[in-house]
């Protein structure tokens, strides 16, 4: 028995079978209580745009729960982690396993294996569901709730130099000359850097040079004169290059894309050390769901009636917690530079599967 990885067909799935019902049910709960507290922040934002109602709260969970979902996942396969392995050792499960001659590690084998499955689907998920839910929903959020942006290629937060000038948008969709800006601003400097002029319109498309803008109105600061213009084309120094390599959002782009907006900018001779570090989390933060059950471990072990179980309960979901905390300090110190990409993302995860595997070595093995 010691010679295999795994325990016995039965009981490698009803271990697994435990576990991935306690994820569901934790995650279920997780999202619904912090869903709930979100659209009581943001409720009066939604409804303050005209014409909106209880569709577009409806709209508003479909798009946050995909990020909730993702966000703490992890959260969740550790807490059922210790859920389950404390029901298991008060049952006596666990003694008896060991019993039969099962290692700490082939009594966590069943859970490794199913929290690496859980890893994938988190990875296609994000892949597939969030990373959409994310762009539209940034771009509805900046367009203060009021039409709802394509979910395709939908954008958000704009801000470019023209010379000495300025162009935001609040959010934009399509690439290449087919960009397509909303809530656009362009603002006109003097000789001196102060802004004499801005114009505002609802909608701006490419005009080969500069961009146009369509039932624009113009503010001149000199006579605070505000009039309406049907057209006028602002911006001939900005590119519909410089936008898309402007507008690349981490969190809003696949893994796939994410490396293309990567070749761009390193083209472009721009820095990539951010969207390197938040390239390589796109694959360490789904994987972190894996490393969870060696974390909460040590719940498993023990004895129920010593009480020390509670003890090694609240160090199993110290280290978890503690895992979180370092990575997004580490992701934040790899967007500023401080930490290599590389390093920024997969430090952590190294750090505590290396502390988890010495504690139950330590401890149980």
């Amino acid at each position: 028995m010691q010679l295999d990885f795994f325990p016995s067909k039965t009981l490698t799935f009803y271990l697994a079978k435990l576990f991935i019902v306690r994820i569901a049910a934790v995650l279920v709960m997780l999202v619904l209580v912090l869903l709930m507290l979100d659209l009581l922040a943001s409720t009066g934002d939604i409804l303050a745009a005209e014409g909106n109602g209880q569709g577009e709260l409806l709209i508003y969970a479909g798009l946050r729960g995909p990020q909730l979902m993702a966000q703490f996942l992890p959260y969740s396969v550790l807490l059922a982690t210790i859920l389950t392995l404390l029901v298991l050792n008060q049952n006596s499960e666990v003694i008896a396993m060991k019993a039969a001659g099962l290692s700490a590690h082939q009594i966590l084998a069943p859970l490794l294996l199913t929290a690496l499955a859980v890893s994938a689907v988190s990875f296609l998920f994000n892949e597939r569901v969030v990373t959409r839910a994310t762009a539209t929903l940034k771009a509805w959020e900046a367009s203060d709730y009021g039409v709802i942006p394509a979910s395709d290629d939908a954008r958000s937060n704009l801000y470019l130099t023209d010379g000495e000038n300025v162009l935001s948008a609040a959010s934009l969709s399509g690439t290449g000359a087919d960009i397509v800006m909303r809530g656009v601003t362009w603002y006109r400097r003097g000789p001196d850097g102060l802004i004499v002029e801005q114009i505002r319109a609802d909608r701006a498309t490419f005009a080969n040079p500069g961009w146009q803008l369509t039932d624009a109105r113009r503010f001149t600061v000199e006579n605070a004169g505000l009039r309406t213009v049907p057209q006028i084309t602002v911006a001939p120094q900005v590119t519909p290059d410089q936008v898309d390599l402007t507008s690349v959002d981490p969190d809003a782009q696949s893994f796939f894309e994410l490396s293309q907006s990567i070749d761009a900018y390193e083209e472009a001779g721009r820095s990539t050390s951010t969207l390197r570090a938040r390239w390589w989390h796109k694959l360490s933060g789904p994987l972190s769901a894996f490393l969870m059950p060696l974390l909460g471990g040590i719940a498993a072990f023990g004895l129920a009636r010593s009480g020390a179980l509670f003890v090694r309960a609240l160090i199993g979901m110290a280290l978890g917690f503690a895992y979180f905390v370092i990575d997004n300090a580490a992701l934040a110190m790899g967007s500023f530079g401080g930490y290599p990409p590389f390093l920024a993302a997969w430090a952590p995860f190294l750090l505590f599967l290396l502390i988890g595997e010495t504690v139950l070595v330590r401890t149980e093995e």
